[in-house]
């Protein structure tokens, strides 16, 4: 991050009164005069991230109107893991880290988020791989039209439903965005502030994209007629909510599994092809989440070493 530097503006050392030129034989003599100080360019870093942090805004207001799909959501995890890599350069810097050292509980907030990022996508990481493995055995037992396999796939969905929800609860608020409102209002240079909103703004879009992914994921594996799993939602959103979710997933629902042995064998094939479609876009999501989670290590490997040096 380049610090701010002063402009310096020469005027001539005297005026001059009654002569449209200054004599030939005498060069005039320039001293400097220090301007005020003014805000220099950002650091390419900052200007970057915050092209990549507008693209996920935009990525994120897309969704509006439209159907969310498996490569919607690994569109926002590209991008996402893209911006923890500029951020986890700007941590890099010497002056970040000098500006991060001088503002501690900023700093403890954002390891503290950090933390909980990396937590939640471990653990969704593991409900994810999990999920994999009960769609590939349902679709043996659903080859063999057994109802009571695939009884026990549906009840794994809902206890893999059970802890997706719980991540959505435990990120939506994070400390660092908090700690930013006040840090830009205090006393501060404009590297600083830059820094601060920068960083502010990652955390706001990790928020972003990581409750899209849980909530893509985690409504349509929850038990239609049950709401607890529902939990950390408003009244009006689960009524609003109700038919949200990942759309390959949304196609594989309770409903369409359940009395396979009463089905004809066209609507058997045409369910197998769906679970097909639900594990090719489930690898999809695992990969994307995958490369973020690895990106929110380094990211906050980055700040430690920030810290230590």
């Amino acid at each position: 991050m380049v610090g701010v530097f002063r402009r310096s503006l020469s005027f001539p050392n005297k005026p001059n009164t009654g002569r449209p030129f200054p004599p030939p034989s005498k060069p005039r003599i320039s001293h400097h005069t220090r301007s005020i100080s003014l805000p220099c360019r950002s650091h390419p870093l900052i200007s970057h991230i915050n092209h990549e942090i507008s693209q996920l805004k935009s990525w994120s207001s897309f969704s509006a109107g439209f159907s969310c799909t498996s490569a919607w959501i690994s569109d926002g995890l590209s991008l996402l893991k893209d911006v923890h890599e500029t951020l986890s350069d700007i941590l890099h810097l010497p002056q970040s880290q000098e500006s991060l050292r001088k503002r501690p509980i900023f700093f403890e907030n954002l390891l503290e988020d950090l933390l909980r990022f990396v937590d939640a996508y471990g653990i969704f990481q593991t409900s994810i791989l999990s999920l994999r493995e009960h769609n590939s055995a349902a679709q043996v037992a659903l080859r063999k039209r057994d109802d009571a396999k695939i009884s026990y796939y549906l009840k794994s969905r809902q206890n893999i439903a059970r802890d997706i929800a719980r991540l959505t609860s435990s990120i939506r608020e994070p400390k660092t965005k908090q700690e930013y409102c006040c840090h830009v209002g205090g006393v501060g240079s404009y590297a600083d502030a830059e820094l601060a909103s920068a960083i502010g703004d990652v955390i706001e879009v990790t928020v972003s994209v990581s409750v899209a992914l849980f909530d893509g994921v985690y409504f349509p594996l929850r038990q239609a007629r049950t709401t607890p799993f529902v939990g950390f939602l408003k009244r009006s959103e689960k009524k609003e909510r109700k038919d949200e979710g990942i759309e390959e997933m949304k196609k594989v629902d309770e409903k369409s599994l359940v009395g396979l042995r009463k089905k004809k064998d066209e609507e058997v094939k045409n369910l197998m092809k769906r679970m097909a479609e639900l594990e090719n876009s489930m690898c999809e999501i695992e990969c994307g989440s995958e490369k973020v989670f690895r990106s929110l290590i380094n990211t906050r490997v980055s700040l430690l070493n920030a810290l230590t040096h």
